[in-house]
Order: C-alpha cells, then sequence, then structure tokens
C-alpha cells in the first residue's frame, strides 16, 4: 500500500520505509540500496556489475515492486536483436498502414539483465532510450514513459561469452555498483527468509510512477553553492590530468554527480549540498567513465583506490554558516503534493 500524502513531508520516513521493502528481499546492503534510490530520484540508470548468485537481478526486482509502475525484463542473448529492444513496425495490409509494436523498453521500470552478453550493435540500441529517453524506429520517434529507469545488470568480463560495453553507453550510466557476498550472519537470514516462499511476494508498494516524478523534480530544487560545483569540477578536471589515466571523466559525470549530490542532501533532510554529499558519490559515479593507458591495468577496486586518492588531493570548500549563510537559511518544503 502507498504511502499516506501526511508521510511524504518528511523524507527521512519515507527513504527508510522505501529501504526497508527492498531489505526484505536484499539483506546488509543498505549503502548499495541507498544509491539505487538516488538513481531513481534523479532519473540516473545503474549498472549492477558481480558474480552470478550475489542478487542483482533480486534487487532490481525489488526496487520494482516497491514502485506502483510499469516494469520490463529483457534478457540479453547473443543473438539478439535491436528491434528485440525497441519494438518494429508492422504492416496492416487492411488499413495499408504500418503501426509500432513497442517493445520491451517501453516501460518505466526496465532490467536489462546480463546486458554484456547482447553484441555491441545489439547494445548501441539503448544509447538514445538512456540519454533522449525515446527511441526511433523506421525514421519514427516515440518517447518513453516517464519516468524512465534503466537498472542494467553484468558478469564480469573474464566469463565467457560477454562483450566490453561501449565507452558511450558506461557513460550514460550514473552508477557502476557492485553487489558483493553477503556476511555469513545475513546469509543465513536470507536462507531462512526463502525457506517458505521467496520474499519479492512481500514487498509493498512505497510509491507511484506519478509520486516519483513529483520527487525527481523536488530534489532539482536543492540548493547547489558555487562552491560545491567548483568542487565537483575540479574533482572531474583531476581525472583529466592524471598520468595514468588516458581519458578522464566527461561533463556529463559533473551533472551527474550534481544531481546525485542533491539527491544525497534531499534523503537526508537538507535543501543544501554539502562536500560529504559529493565525496559520499564520487567514486561510483566516475570510477567506470576512465579509461586507463594501456601499459596500465587497473580493476574496478584499483580504480576505486586511484580516485580516492585524487578526491584526498583536491581542497574541501569551506561551508559553515558563516560562508553561505543563505544555505543554511533555506528551510525544508511542506505540502508537495498539494
Amino acid at each position: 500500500m502507498s504511502l499516506s500524502h501526511e508521510q511524504w513531508d518528511q523524507p527521512l520516513e519515507l527513504i527508510e520505509q522505501w529501504m526497508i521493502e527492498i531489505e526484505k528481499v536484499i539483506a546488509g546492503k543498505r549503502e548499495l540500496i541507498e544509491k539505487v534510490i538516488i538513481a531513481c530520484l534523479c532519473e540516473g540508470h545503474v549498472l549492477l556489475e558481480d558474480v552470478p548468485g550475489v542478487g542483482k537481478t533480486t534487487l532490481v526486482q525489488a526496487l520494482a515492486a516497491s514502485i506502483g509502475s510499469s516494469f520490463k525484463r529483457i534478457q540479453f542473448t547473443p543473438d539478439q536483436l535491436p528491434s528485440d529492444i525497441t519494438g518494429i513496425s508492422t504492416f496492416h495490409p487492411q488499413t495499408m498502414e504500418f503501426t509500432y509494436r513497442p517493445g520491451p523498453i517501453m516501460a518505466n521500470i526496465v532490467l536489462a539483465d546480463e546486458i554484456n552478453r547482447a553484441s555491441p550493435k545489439t547494445q548501441s540500441a539503448l544509447l538514445e532510450a538512456m540519454e533522449e529517453r525515446c527511441v526511433t524506429v523506421d525514421g519514427t520517434t516515440y518517447p518513453l514513459p516517464r519516468p524512465f529507469l534503466l537498472l542494467a545488470t553484468q558478469n564480469p568480463l573474464r566469463h565467457e561469452g560477454t562483450y566490453t560495453l561501449p565507452e558511450a553507453q558506461m557513460d550514460r550510466f550514473m552508477f557502476l555498483l557492485t553487489v558483493g557476498y553477503p556476511l555469513l550472519d545475513q546469509e543465513m537470514e536470507l536462507m531462512e527468509r526463502v525457506r517458505l516462499s521467496h520474499p519479492l511476494e512481500h514487498v509493498e508498494v512505497v510509491l507511484t510512477g506519478d509520486e516519483l516524478i513529483k520527487l525527481q523534480r523536488q530534489v532539482r530544487t536543492v540548493h547547489v553553492d558555487s562552491s560545491i560545483k567548483r568542487y565537483i569540477v575540479n574533482i572531474v578536471e583531476a581525472t583529466r590530468n592524471h598520468p595514468d589515466i588516458r581519458l578522464g571523466a566527461s561533463p556529463r559525470a559533473s551533472i551527474a554527480l550534481m544531481r546525485a549530490s542533491q539527491a544525497r542532501a534531499w534523503m537526508q533532510g537538507r535543501q543544501y549540498v554539502i562536500p560529504d554529499d559529493v565525496k559520499a558519490l564520487a567514486v561510483a559515479i566516475i570510477k567506470h567513465r576512465l579509461m586507463m593507458r594501456s601499459d596500465i591495468f587497473t580493476d574496478q577496486l584499483g580504480r576505486e583506490e586511484l580516485l580516492e586518492g585524487l578526491i584526498k588531493q583536491v581542497s574541501v570548500p569551506a561551508f559553515n554558516k558563516d560562508a553561505s549563510p543563505i544555505v543554511e537559511e533555506l528551510p525544508l518544503r511542506k505540502g508537495w503534493f498539494r
């Protein structure tokens, strides 16, 4: 059942309820769930990369179950065609007209399962949808429903039968996240949860698609001081000047980091962004956008360590009541759904 309108006035209560519903399925992964919710509030896309069996697909299904909107799952395979994703135009002899038959991309929440098993040609069919929220079929452009969220899963590239995602597509994902193995107690708890029934059956709807759109609009009103914007740009610029990095993060990374920081601030009941918001999200937003030098082999863990070192070298702006009194005095707005 969706939360009452009185409960929407307190974002902390809403986020806590949202996390509780998803944690019915994924135990002990609160930080991961928080980042996925941040992506939802920014209408950003998420790439979950990890070994099979750790709950990547189940996490996306739990998220979809907590939002009352349309959900489609695309199981990617090497023989899949772009039209299997975007849809096709069919000719009707009776009317002598072509009719568009929507593909599975036409949904509010789309799970692209094992996305790196599809050929590069099929993967490229997602580029327009991810960036422009529309698809073009036989010269006609069709808008995607809003909100639109693409959550993809992939196995590490060392597994057989996988393809490397194009750099342009990787840059369109707001987050690259890993699930990781659960702790022993958490794994035992998971075994108990699935003993009688699947936990997905017990996930309740927290908000509707229309309500999510309203939250996304509200998140964008969170204030971002010019010093915070400069801090974000300095972090991204540092990746472009590192000797081990051939291609640093794009301006799209700066925008994604700003919007994600706004969402994190809102989730904590603030109407302004602080440097801690930026630092908490920078690595997960930037690491998959980097291209290392050909003679440098750095896996995701190595990139995280490199980025953490870069972030420490970037000066943090002063952020207190004296430095930014207007920001500190902004009240948390009430009655967003009136």
